[in-house]
């Protein structure tokens, strides 16, 4: 079992759903990305989504497009990002960590390379959100005997031979973005989230999760309500950004809302 289908079997029985924050990597410096990511467990996180900078994040909205830019500044390279969730593993051997990115890195860094190293960091999940499962056989069949799990996107639009398509590729959990857009989007209708997470659970046993839009505790509560994980990006990644100039009080933003998020969604 990996370290992602193992937590969310133990939040399971727990009654429980998971909050899975997302930062950019090296953003706003690379000195701050570890203690971040220690600081979000400790605050409620359950699994880290890990953003590898690239210079052209057309799926991200304009907060998150930012964070790549001050993390390129720094030249935060897919090898960094590796580097950081190793240095991670020195004292967190269990929280999950996600990498969430664009393939050209990975094709760059070459295939094998990219799941050895990966692996041996303690890399658990890759997110390549240009790479759709038609064409990512040869990704998969280093990432699979490497113990990472594919995470693909389904988005408002998925139809059920796409939604059946994406689940039969995908492993760990399913990634469901709430609103048509980018991140950072508009606010999502929740009911229209429920009813899409329901058809979707029909297609796989896996584990859906919930991302954009989800700005407030009171989302995440509504989401935790529907999905098993409720993923936040953009709302954190605006702290990072508004404090930049302020490093120090950069994990006490992050921890703060989180800390909320995670009250709120233990209510339900």
């Amino acid at each position: 079992m990996s370290r992602i289908s193992g937590c969310f079997a133990q939040l399971e029985q727990q009654n429980r759903v998971a909050l899975i924050p997302f930062v950019t990597a090296g953003d706003p410096n690379p000195d701050l990305t570890v203690p971040l990511m220690h600081a979000m467990v400790a605050a409620g996180a359950n699994i880290i989504e890990l953003g590898v900078p690239f210079s052209d994040p057309m799926a991200d909205g304009p907060v998150i497009q930012r964070a790549s830019e001050r993390a390129l500044k720094h030249g935060t390279s897919l090898r960094d990002v590796i580097g950081m969730v190793a240095r991670f593993r020195q004292d967190d051997p269990n929280t999950p960590v996600i990498l969430m990115g664009y393939l050209n890195p990975v094709e760059v860094m070459g295939y094998e390379l990219f799941a050895e190293m990966a692996a041996e960091a303690g890399v658990d999940g890759l997110l390549t959100v240009d790479l759709p499962p038609e064409e990512a056989d040869d990704l998969l069949d280093v990432l699979h005997p490497e113990g990472i799990d594919p995470i693909f996107l389904l988005a408002p639009t998925s139809t059920e031979e796409r939604i059946r398509r994406v689940c039969d590729a995908a492993s760990g959990f399913v990634y469901y973005v709430s609103v048509k857009g980018i991140t950072g989007s508009a606010s999502f209708a929740i009911g229209e989230v429920a009813a899409k997470v329901a058809g979707i659970r029909k297609q796989t046993r896996l584990p859906v999760g919930v991302g954009f839009g989800i700005k407030t505790p009171e989302n995440a509560q509504a989401v935790a309500q529907v999905g098993d994980a409720v993923i936040v990006g953009s709302a954190l990644v605006s702290r990072v950004e508004a404090l930049a100039g302020s490093t120090d009080e950069i994990a006490p933003a992050v921890v703060e809302l989180l800390v909320a998020m995670r009250r709120a969604m233990d209510l339900i």
